[in-house]
């Protein structure tokens, strides 16, 4: 009995500290790490391969706590072991238990839930929004199976949680890519925050859904040190086996567990203070007597492969031309017009064929997103994912992939990336490098109407251009092409920059504005034409009604200069320029919903202070389907003729046709 001893005295330990570490901060979850003691004694201190002094090493077995609130538990044997903590990766120094009583505290490492970049990279993402970390636990699996790396992911889920949809389309995704690296650990502890599971959240019925969705389950005690053993080593013998199914855990558990005075109702995220205290920390003594704990046998963590990820090939891009020649495609060159998602595809493909730590995720849409590109090249296909109509796991998965050290393009309908703000503001926060791609963006999508059509993304994304990340870098950039040439030069750029990076592109052919020679980076902006009337910045498909609109306003005796904002945030100061040297008369032209690149101009010629008239043309009503980009474009108000009539009304001028 030394093994479930040792393990039962760890556990007690450890709960003991997460009880003192949540009352010295005055908040945090402490019931629910209790419940999860044996199970990290067993993880961190017997059976995870990894190095407590070098966590983020890349051969090392990671833990994911999508349950991110029962963290507690984890900065416990964190502390206890010495895990090294830092900011810097090259002065990481072991965590002490000083450390873990600054939780939660302003400026320490000790974040109430997990998050890496504040200095744990014991963590690969930022978890607490709950139904996020099985996919981003994919995604590591993903990663390490590209690698060849024989790396395990264990990832915790609440039973509450469990209720979360995401849980489930991680669950599909794992079973169809065949991940059996990861182990799914599902702590059925009985209590949400606000009452007792569901009945549909039960141990029983969650190890009967698991199974239907095709994983070999097994259900145990969470507090039988030897059962978890059992299980976890079980899962080891199993995951090289082609004939086996994924595995799956289910510990049932007991939240608050050993001091009966924190347990039932009513404890959720609620710190024991004042008497409750040390009566708290009594009780698990007791329980410990009770149980047996006795810290005799020397527990040794385990040794990690001695793999190592292959270094990532870059070998130089070809340009777009040299691109469409290689792979049979000159007839888009003699044809003068092309989509930007047609060229992402280009792109896209040349990026998998030139670096090795470049991979792509779609959500069932590759054909129209042109990602099939890269997935019909035999070279590539082992680096694309195919997410299917899921598109939150696809984003969690992406960032699971970028800790897993490569370069994750995920593409679907500009319109679906909606659904997983949630998980992309997660990968944000976790300091994920990863690239979004939106198709099919904006109104010009036309016939499908307003289901398919992306029109409060802008605004959103937006928003993350304004503030800054851990290094000082925009937490976004928001790209919006308006030819196949930029589009193909920034989807390139978008894999050098190290951070997220969100595009748009577009599903009618248009025009080439660029050749190979043109030069785009994030941030810029190209002027197009130089007038002194009036400063027109447009994106995307508005650069071609702008165009149309220039010659109109030309015949009215206006001279107007042409901008292609095609980067979010932009260099402000020589936009601004730009105005002064047109009377301080802005207008901007944008495909989607307010609060977008008009807005962004606005707020930059609001703080200059200069006397600058911005007047902004957006979509102001709800589109619906037209048979053309012409008759939606009029419908809402962004034809040529109505850019015409606006700049006429902001310049106060008559128009004489």
């Amino acid at each position: 009995m030394s093994f479930d001893s040792t393990i039962r005295a760890k556990a007690v330990e450890l709960a003991k500290l997460s009880y003192e570490m949540t009352a010295s901060a005055g908040t945090g979850h402490p019931t629910t790490a209790a419940s999860l003691a044996h199970i990290i004694a067993v993880l961190m201190y017997q059976h995870m391969r990894y190095e407590p002094a070098n966590p983020g090493h890349p051969s090392s077995d990671r833990l994911v706590l999508s349950e991110g609130h029962a963290v507690p538990i984890v900065y416990a044997a964190c502390a206890d072991l010495g895990v090294a903590i830092g900011k810097d990766k090259d002065n990481l120094r072991p965590m002490t238990r000083e450390d873990a009583m600054t939780l939660r505290a302003i400026d320490s490492m000790i974040d109430g839930h997990p998050n890496p970049i504040e200095g744990f990279p014991f963590f690969d993402a930022a978890t607490g929004s709950l139904g996020q970390g099985l996919s981003v636990a994919a995604g590591l699996a993903a990663a390490a199976k590209v690698d060849g790396l024989d790396k395990r992911v264990f990832c915790i889920i609440g039973d509450g949680e469990s209720r979360e949809g995401q849980i489930w389309e991680a669950v599909d995704f794992i079973k169809d890519m065949s991940l059996k690296a990861v182990l799914p650990i599902f702590n059925c502890n009985q209590y949400a925050q606000s009452d007792a599971v569901s009945p549909q959240q039960t141990a029983e019925v969650l190890g009967k859904k698991l199974e239907a969705y095709g994983f070999a389950v097994l259900t145990i005690d969470g507090h039988n040190p030897s059962a978890i053993q059992e299980a976890f080593s079980k899962h080891a013998q199993t995951q090289h086996d082609p004939q086996a199914s994924p595995m799956a855990v289910v510990a049932k558990t007991i939240k608050g567990w050993g001091s009966a005075s924190q347990q039932g109702q009513g404890h959720h995220g609620k710190p024991a203070e004042g008497a409750d205290l040390p009566k708290a920390l009594e009780e698990l003594d007791a329980t410990g007597r009770q149980i047996g704990a006795a810290a005799d046998m020397a527990l040794r963590i385990g040794l990690m492969s001695p793999a190592k990820p292959p270094a990532p090939v870059h070998t130089p891009m070809p340009t777009f031309g040299e691109a469409l020649k290689q792979f049979g495609m000159e007839s888009v060159l003699s044809s003068g017009k092309c989509a930007s998602r047609r060229a992402y595809g280009v792109a896209l493909r040349a990026l998998g064929k030139n670096r090795s730590d470049v991979v792509a995720l779609d959500a069932d849409v590759k054909n129209s997103t042109f990602a099939d590109m890269f997935y019909k090249d035999a070279d590539l296909k082992s680096r694309f994912f195919e997410c299917r109509i899921a598109e939150q796991n696809m984003f969690s998965a992406a960032a699971g992939l970028s800790a897993g050290g490569k370069v994750p393009f995920a593409s679907t309908f500009a319109k679906f990336i909606t659904r997983g703000y949630d998980q992309i503001e997660m990968a944000v926060n976790s300091g994920a490098n990863f690239k979004v791609v939106g198709s099919h963006a904006g109104i010009s999508l036309a016939a499908d109407g307003p289901s398919q059509m992306s029109l409060p993304d802008v605004a959103w994304f937006r928003s993350f251009t304004t503030t800054r990340n851990n290094r000082g870098k925009p937490a976004f950039y928001v790209l919006q092409p308006s030819d196949a040439y930029q589009a193909y030069a920034l989807t390139i750029a978008m894999a050098d920059y190290d951070g997220p990076v969100y595009m748009r592109t577009l599903r009618p052919d248009t025009e080439f504005l660029y050749g190979d020679n043109d030069k785009f980076h994030l941030g810029g902006h190209e002027v197009l034409v130089e007038g002194r009337d009036l400063l027109i910045i447009a994106s995307g498909y508005m650069v071609h009604e702008a165009n149309k609109a220039l010659e109109k306003l030309d015949a009215q005796g206006v001279d107007a200069t042409l901008v292609d904002l095609y980067s979010l945030p932009f260099d402000e100061e020589a936009i601004l320029d730009l105005a002064n040297d047109n009377n301080g008369m802005i207008l901007t032209l944008e495909d989607n919903y307010g609060a977008g690149i008009g807005s962004a101009v606005a707020d930059a010629a609001a703080a200059d202070g200069g006397g600058f008239n911005v007047k902004q043309m957006f979509v102001r009503n709800i589109p619906k389907s037209g048979r053309t980009p012409e008759d939606v474009m009029n419908f809402c108000g962004l034809s040529a003729d109505q850019i015409v009539a606006q700049a006429l009304s902001l310049l106060k001028l008559t128009s004489t046709t």
